[in-house]
């Protein structure tokens, strides 16, 4: 399935057959999987939603109009009930060493480099459960250096070790893990973020592995940052927030790292560039908004968060200092 429509017609006309108890969809392994999920949430919430009207409708009620007159049509079935349970990640311990440690990069005929490092970190940070494959080609040190790595980009999905793809079912079917909310809040750096002071993990930092948040008050230069996006810190995993840039100072930007991609998009404008009425309903409705208010420059700033290993924070910053508008 290619399309959004393609994959909720697939689940509909599987769930009316009836024949399943269970159903497991294979994504590419080119595929986001968010978007995947949010497809099937819908169409679950949908086919919820219409079940619950059509009981509502057999159930009898008491009225005082005359009865309608039959038309002879039976009203349309709801589509069966269907639950997403868990999205799974798979996580090659041999190729992760080697993709982190900016060795042998994670390399397919069809993909180049930039993609597959970015997927890899997407489909890490959106799960419930995260299979950690292939444990018996890692010693035991290496294998819980992957452990670190992979909970410093994802805090909350269940972790299991396997040899050879083997998992017992209960780990990956009926977990009842998955809920759309709680996954998306599940990736480190938003996690990061809102709780800075609570990511200072022995675990991680055992094996070089540490975060941090940059946060200035001062748009980026967009020529200055380019050029600093043309040297990227090698020891940067990960690097995601958001950036206020001096060529288009009431946007609000998401910039992306994951390997050697990046990206910045556009996330609306920032509150502080609305009507002040606007404003005000806002502050009033978002405390968090409120509460890093500046008089100066309202809910303009950078605030990035950055995962890596070995990395040097002081040189990094200063690097990014550099890049802020005068």
């Amino acid at each position: 399935c290619t399309l959004s429509d393609d994959l909720a017609a697939q689940l509909s006309d599987l769930a009316q057959a009836g024949a399943y108890d269970y159903i497991i969809v294979e994504a590419s392994g080119i595929c986001e999987p968010m978007p995947i999920a949010y497809t099937i949430s819908e169409y679950c919430q949908q086919a919820a939603e219409g079940a619950s009207a059509a009981t509502a409708a057999d159930e009898p009620a008491v009225s005082t109009a005359e009865p309608a007159a039959a038309t002879g049509a039976a009203a349309p079935a709801p589509a069966p009930l269907l639950a997403l349970d868990n999205i799974v990640a798979v996580v090659d311990c041999a190729r992760m060493l080697h993709e982190f440690d900016g060795g042998k990069r994670l390399l397919r005929q069809d993909l180049n480099e930039d993609d597959v490092e970015s997927l890899l970190v997407q489909q890490i940070e959106f799960c419930t459960t995260l299979v950690l494959n292939k444990t018996d080609l890692v010693s035991a040190e290496q294998l819980a250096e992957v452990r670190a790595i992979v909970r410093t980009l994802q805090k909350d999905a269940t972790i299991v070790e396997a040899e050879h793809g083997q998992v017992p079912l209960g780990q990956v079917l009926g977990t009842r893990r998955f809920d759309f909310d709680e996954v998306y809040q599940s990736a480190a750096w938003l996690d990061m973020l809102a709780h800075p002071e609570e990511h200072e993990d022995p675990e991680t930092l055992e094996y070089g592995i540490s975060t941090f948040v940059y946060e200035r008050r001062r748009p980026f230069s967009v020529q200055a940052f380019s050029d600093f996006a043309t040297n990227w810190p090698d020891s940067v995993i990960r690097t995601k927030g958001f950036a206020w840039v001096d060529q288009d100072p009431d946007t609000c930007f998401i910039l992306e790292q994951a390997g050697a991609q990046r990206s910045f998009t556009d996330n609306g404008p920032f509150v502080a560039s609305l009507p002040e009425e606007d404003q005000q309903r806002i502050l009033q409705q978002n405390p968090g908004v409120a509460a890093r208010w500046s008089p100066e420059c309202g809910d303009r700033l950078i605030r990035l968060v950055f995962i890596g290993k070995d990395m040097d924070r002081a040189a990094i910053e200063a690097r990014l200092d550099a890049c802020l508008a005068g």
